[in-house]
This record gives structure tokens, C-alpha cells and sequence, in this order.
């Protein structure tokens, strides 16, 4: 047995071996080469900015400094508690992250989701831990048509083949086509998103009683995975958490489409 896996592991190395010599690995972000496929040159990674705390219990918001918020949440979840129970993301939404993201979004850079979900898992271990069902945000299916991929499900799915986690890929679904939210305020997004997500009656059952973790690219005021979060406690879900790659520290400078 133990010379199995060894000749296994030989054989899974002289096919990396191969694939390098004919493929040399480049940074995923830019044209850079680097030692190993599938990672990130030093430059790239430099501005890559890890949240850590202290940030607000709730929403992951990072604060500047210890003690900035009260009973460990920001003034935006002190005034209107979110109906997901605790959000986490890997970085901060800067330049660096962008890079990353549009193109798994919009270039057809599927690759990425391998190691934007490793990114995750790390960030949101204590959340992956607990949870027992991962969910995406659904894209209506106008946009699934134009992109033929939700990026959040490529992620979720990522996600749960490394923490041992169900997905329900298709859990829920957008019924309006919403504008882009990037230009609006958290109250104006909240409105544009009401009733526009919901549960599909089949997935009920797997939902009722458990605990789901929400996953999504960017987390900008919430107001999305606020939406999503109630649609899934609506359907029996006993609570709702939320993974994002990257979260925007100040949503009026959120990413378009967000």
C-alpha cells in the first residue's frame, strides 16, 4: 500500500514536472514567471491586503484600530443588524484583488476559482467549520447567459471540495433583473433588491434546519447577501453566514456590478 502512494505521488509529480516544462508558471495575475502554477508573483501578492482584526463582528467591516466599534460592530450593524449572522473576506478590495476577480468574472479565467476559494478557506476557516451547506448568490439568468457561469458558484464549489461541504449551486435564484448597484447607497440598494431573490421550492428541504454559508466574489454594503440571507432563513435555514473573496471598505467606492 504504502509503495502505492508513493509511486502515486511520483507519478502526480513528473506530470506537474510536465506540464511546467511545456506551460512554465506564470503569475495569475499578470505575465510575470513564477516557481509554482497557480500562484502569485511577489509584486502581485505585496498588494494583496489580508483583513484581519479588529473588524466588525457582523459585516467584517476592518476597523482602523482597536476599540473603534462599539460591542465589536460598526455603526452601520449597530443601526440595522444584517440578517446574515457574521460575513467574512479573504482582502481588502483594492487594485490588486481586482485583477483577480474580473477576469474569473468576466474573462473567462475559470482557473482562478482554485485558488481565490483556497484564499477563502483560510480567511473563513471558523465560518466553514460550522457551516453545513454552502450556498452562491444566483445571477439572474439574463446575466447567466451573457457570462454562461456564475463565478459564486464556481467558488462555493471550490470551497466545499475543501472543507468536505454540501453545495446547492442553484439553492436560489434571482427573479428580477436588478441595475448595477455600485452607484447606490445602502438604503437605495436594500430597496432595489427587495423581493429579488428567493429560495427554489426544491431546495427547502435540504436547507430547513441547517446552517448555510453564503458565498459571493465581493461584499460591498451587504445589501446583496442581506437579500440572499433572508430568502434562506425565509425557507427554514437555522442561520446564515457569508464568504467573500474581497470586502469594500467603503461601499460608495464598490466595484461596478456590485
Amino acid at each position: 500500500m504504502a509503495l502505492a502512494v508513493g509511486l502515486g505521488r511520483l507519478a502526480r509529480r513528473g506530470g506537474q514536472g510536465l506540464l511546467d516544462a511545456l506551460l512554465p508558471p506564470h503569475c495569475l495575475a499578470c505575465d510575470q514567471p513564477v516557481l509554482d502554477q497557480g500562484t502569485l508573483c511577489g509584486g502581485c501578492f505585496a498588494g494583496l491586503h489580508t483583513i484581519v482584526a479588529p473588524l466588525c463582528y457582523n459585516c467584517g467591516l476592518p476597523f482602523e484600530h482597536e476599540g473603534q466599534g462599539e460591542d465589536e460592530l460598526c455603526p452601520a450593524c449597530l443601526a440595522r443588524p444584517p440578517a446574515f449572522e457574521r460575513a467574512r473576506a479573504a482582502f481588502l478590495y483594492n487594485d490588486a484583488v481586482t485583477r483577480l476577480i474580473l477576469p474569473l468574472k468576466h474573462g473567462d479565467r475559470t482557473d482562478l476559482a482554485g485558488p481565490l476559494a483556497r484564499w477563502m478557506a483560510a480567511a473563513g476557516s471558523a465560518l466553514l467549520e460550522e457551516a453545513e451547506v454552502l450556498v452562491p448568490v444566483p445571477l439572474h439568468r439574463r446575466r447567466l447567459f451573457t457570462r454562461r457561469y456564475n463565478q459564486a458558484a464556481l467558488l462555493a464549489l471550490r470551497l466545499g471540495r475543501l472543507a468536505g461541504r454540501r453545495v446547492l449551486p442553484d439553492a436560489l435564484e434571482r427573479v428580477r433583473s436588478t441595475p448595477s448597484l455600485g452607484p447606490l447607497g445602502a438604503e437605495r440598494r436594500r430597496a432595489v433588491l427587495a423581493s429579488a431573490v428567493r429560495t427554489r421550492p426544491r431546495a427547502a428541504p435540504r436547507l430547513a434546519g441547517r446552517r448555510v454559508l453564503l458565498v459571493d466574489d465581493v461584499l460591498t454594503s451587504g445589501a446583496t447577501a442581506g437579500a440572499c440571507a433572508e430568502a434562506l432563513l425565509a425557507a427554514g435555514a437555522a442561520r446564515v453566514e457569508v464568504l467573500a473573496v474581497a470586502r469594500v471598505a467603503d461601499p460608495r467606492s464598490a466595484p461596478p456590478g456590485h
